[in-house]
This record gives C-alpha cells, sequence and structure tokens, in this order.
C-alpha cells in the first residue's frame, strides 16, 4: 500500500461539508514529525495554539489509549480528550477529539497524516470531520483554522529547536 492510498479509501466517503482540512509543510524529516505527534514528553511542548500550555492528567499514545488534559490560559481552560483510535508509524494517526465528557455532542474525527517529500521535510495534513455541518461552521468560527494553524506553527518551531 502505498501512503496515498493508506489514507484514501477510509476517507473518501466522509462528507466535504463537515470537514476541516489543514496542511503543512514541515523542515523535519517523517520519523521526527511522527515522534513528536506520539512521544507525550514532546507533544505536551508544542501541543495547542498560542498563549495556552498543556496541563496533562493521563496520555497513554496508543491505539485505545486516551490523552486527558487542559490547555490553560491567563483566563481560560479547555478540557480535552483524545482516544488514539489508530497509529500506523510513521504514516497516521487517527483520533476522537472533544472535550473530556463522555457524552460530547462536538466530539470529532481526526486524521494526521505524515508523507515524505525526496528533499526530507514532511508534508503533515490534518483532517477534522465534525458530526454535523453545523457544529463545523462553529468550529471554524471560533477559530479553529487559525488556532490548527498556530498549532502547527509550535509544531514546526518545535522540531527546529530539535535539530540545533
Amino acid at each position: 500500500m502505498t501512503d496515498s492510498t493508506r489514507t484514501t479509501s477510509a476517507w473518501a466517503a466522509w462528507p466535504l461539508d463537515r470537514e476541516i482540512v489543514l496542511a503543512r509543510v514541515i523542515d523535519a524529516p517523517r520519523d521526527a514529525v511522527f515522534a513528536a505527534w506520539t512521544d507525550p514528553e514532546q507533544l505536551v511542548v508544542w501541543f495547542g495554539p498560542e498563549g495556552l500550555a498543556i496541563e496533562t492528567r493521563e496520555i497513554d499514545v496508543t491505539p485505545g489509549g486516551v490523552w486527558r488534559f487542559d490547555m490553560v490560559g491567563a483566563d481560560v481552560r479547555y478540557d480535552n480528550r483524545m482516544r488514539f483510535l489508530r497509529i500506523e508509524p510513521p504514516y497516521l494517526i487517527e483520533v476522537e477529539h472533544g472535550s473530556d465528557k463522555d457524552d460530547d455532542p462536538g466530539m470529532f474525527r481526526m486524521l494526521v497524516t505524515f508523507d515524505a517529500q525526496s528533499d526530507g521535510k514532511t508534508v503533515l495534513t490534518l483532517r477534522q470531520l465534525h458530526p454535523t455541518r453545523a457544529q463545523r461552521d462553529e468550529s471554524v468560527g471560533f477559530g479553529a483554522v487559525e488556532y490548527g494553524q498556530q498549532t502547527l506553527d509550535k509544531l514546526a518551531r518545535h522540531l527546529a529547536s530539535r535539530r540545533r
């Protein structure tokens, strides 16, 4: 199975009007970018938008594992839970992501793929599938795209600092 067909079949049927897609070329090898997403010590350093710190309550980055954490800023605290559904090194990570509530109606599915470029850089694509178009639109209005880009910027800076 090639890198491009690895994710196409499972996601091809997803309704695009419920999806948010972010992509970024990261100046680091795919293995390093993948490790930044799966190593708990690295993940808590860079994950989340600018101005928010991560406080982890539980983390198990394995299929079926859970990461329960808060994003904390000066006047805000957002509880989060990620359940890792699928991890295929170094190609993809699939999670359910939402608040740390069992009945969160805003829980969405997220797929992160890692594609190696011939120049040693990595194309990271992050897809979110929301339960409804209205939920997707609400997330976009809240700043999901901007905050997602800030998160990917922090990832790129984190990886650059590890190369020094």
